[in-house]
């Protein structure tokens, strides 16, 4: 089954409402840090599971999410020091950079996958023009290049949030102070980091276009995927 796209319901669940719960019920004289924390993170987790129960283990992008949650929770009930969810904050990101030059590596940049793939653009058009032309591995240099800076917006994502966990979060685990900066961490690093992401995600749109126009001629109505039989 595909998943369709709700971002209201996945921004609520995923941070507004754990990060409520987290600045205004994390006293003692309301559910306290401890289960503040709990109930903060059953809202993200609870959507990880369904996720993955709904839509299979192959979403990849539920279980990262869905096990980055369950680290915070780790380190906030084991209360470990804070400056461990800062390199949690990185690690996840981190990650993801690594996955995608491995992908380059491999001879598969993650970008075909992504992108340029038979859902979005027409590649079998495009790949015979290519191969008219003698522009296919001059093309698929372009491709790495892309994934490359793909790669690049994840770890600057991994270095904003160090930066940005190191900076708010200051407080001992485990106390209702720590619970609260957590809850603005949440709130702030979604738009500090989603905007430089976005930003670098629609760079590397417009160079794919770009390079696909410059080997090709084709422009930007020809390349798109024709609608697929069953699409609404």
């Amino acid at each position: 089954m595909t998943r369709k796209p709700r971002p209201l319901a996945d921004l609520l669940l995923s941070i507004v409402i754990p990060s409520l719960v987290l600045m205004n019920f994390s006293d003692a004289a309301a559910l306290g840090a401890h289960w503040a924390l709990i109930v903060a993170l059953s809202f993200p987790v609870a959507l990880g599971l369904y996720e993955l129960l709904r839509f299979g283990s192959a979403n990849f992008i539920a279980l990262l999410g869905l096990v980055s949650v369950l680290l915070t929770g780790g380190i906030g009930l084991w209360q470990l020091d804070a400056q461990w969810l800062a390199v949690k904050e990185a690690a996840i990101p981190a990650l993801l950079g690594s996955a995608v030059l491995i992908s380059v590596w491999l001879g598969y940049p993650l970008i075909r996958v992504l992108l340029y793939n038979p859902r979005i653009l027409d590649t079998e058009k495009i790949d015979r023009i290519l191969l008219e032309r003698g522009q296919q591995a001059a093309f698929g240099a372009r491709l790495d290049n892309a994934t490359y800076l793909l790669g690049a917006s994840f770890f600057v994502s991994a270095a904003l949030n160090y930066l940005l966990a190191r900076w708010i979060v200051t407080s001992p685990s485990g106390t209702a102070a720590f619970n609260e900066e957590l809850g603005r961490l949440t709130l702030i690093s979604y738009p500090v980091i989603a905007l430089p992401s976005l930003l670098i995600m629609l760079a590397i749109i417009y160079f794919l276009w770009l390079s696909i126009q410059g080997s090709t001629g084709l422009q930007l109505t020809e390349i798109l995927a024709p609608p697929h039989a069953g699409d609404k």
